[in-house]
């Protein structure tokens, strides 16, 4: 056989203990103290060689006779590792975007993934194919977002679209509210399609989406809401009657909501934007958009990052004294003094 065993005999330690004895009881009989203290640590020293034979001898008769057997149990202990996803499931939150495919959403979903969390961004029906190509993008960029469609002016959808969340990932501890769209024109020439267009998307989608979500929330005791509105929604602009109302609508939204939820560990506060240099912005005439800046005392527009820096430092634990809030991001253009 290639391993070779030989059996451990204990015995033979006490026995060299009590010749030991013997032979220092004749040489210090007169001295008792001395007599004592020697055999103390003798027996001591004798011990310990005793026991690290022991040792020895048990792992040299496990390697013996169950080699195949302590091979397999040192297999049984690897383990397989996370993927980023299920890491960020398990140690971060989890952080829904209403609207994460736009321009100022996409900057969100990229900070809060920054920030360690798993996040899942809506889209609409008519803008799936958008929708699939922008995951494509982002994900050649490292960031693996999840997107699920919903019509967030539907509270039906909305309430579908929480179940299915909850059902792959338990719940959502970050929302951020952040659909939205103009339909421009001055209440004397306004559709009324148009009013109800953007009340419906801007507004009581923050209403079927945080229904749906809340009692979640509520009763993990944890949660942050952030919703988006405008400096149009504190100031007013010209044209934007539908959009004004939206979005002051929202700013009251989140106060009230606010203090329904102080004492529950949910925080919920709104972000108002002014003039945010998204590729839409952009990508207007030189001289209009010139002409906006201009009125804005820093001189510039704002960088889509800035506003999820703000957003992403809200969703943070550390922000839980943060509530009822409404954090202006216009580079001066209204302070709230008429």
């Amino acid at each position: 056989m290639g391993n070779s065993y030989s059996p451990f005999v204990y015995p033979d330690t006490f026995s060299s203990f009590g010749k030991y004895l013997q032979k220092t009881f004749l040489n210090s009989w007169r001295n008792p103290i001395e007599l004592t203290m020697d055999s103390f640590f003798c027996l001591s020293e004798l011990t310990h060689s005793a026991i690290d034979d022991m040792v020895q001898h048990h792992a040299n008769a496990y390697n013996f006779y169950l080699p195949e057997q302590a091979q397999t149990k040192t297999t049984t202990r690897q383990t397989i590792p996370l993927t980023e996803k299920e890491c960020r499931i398990k140690t971060g939150y989890i952080a829904l975007v209403t609207g994460g495919t736009g321009g100022i959403g996409t900057e969100i979903c990229k900070r809060l993934y920054d920030d360690g969390h798993q996040v899942i961004a809506t889209y609409i029906a008519q803008e799936s194919e958008h929708a699939k190509t922008w995951q494509r993008d982002q994900a050649e960029e490292g960031y693996e977002f999840d997107i699920i469609e919903c019509d967030v002016t539907d509270f039906d959808t909305c309430e579908s679209m929480s179940k299915k969340i909850t059902r792959k990932y338990q719940q959502v501890d970050i929302l951020v509210n952040c659909a939205g769209i103009t339909r421009d024109a001055t209440l004397r020439k306004m559709e009324q399609e148009n009013w109800h267009a953007v009340l419906d998307t801007n507004l009581d989608s923050v209403f079927n989406v945080t229904r749906n979500l809340i009692n979640g929330m509520i009763k993990r005791g944890y949660g942050r809401i952030i919703n988006i509105s405008s400096v149009n929604g504190q100031k007013g602009q010209f044209g934007q009657t539908n959009y004004s109302t939206a979005k002051a609508g929202i700013i009251g939204f989140s106060k009230a909501l606010a203090l329904e939820l102080a004492e529950t560990g949910i925080s919920v506060n709104t972000i108002c934007p002014g003039y945010v240099g998204t590729s839409m912005v952009e990508a207007i005439p030189e001289d209009i958009k010139n002409s906006i800046i201009a009125k804005i005392p820093v001189g510039r527009l704002a960088k889509p990052a800035e506003i999820a820096d703000a957003v992403a430092f809200l969703a943070t634990e550390n922000a839980g004294y943060i509530t009822g809030s409404e954090i202006s991001i216009n580079g001066g253009l209204f302070t709230g003094i008429s």
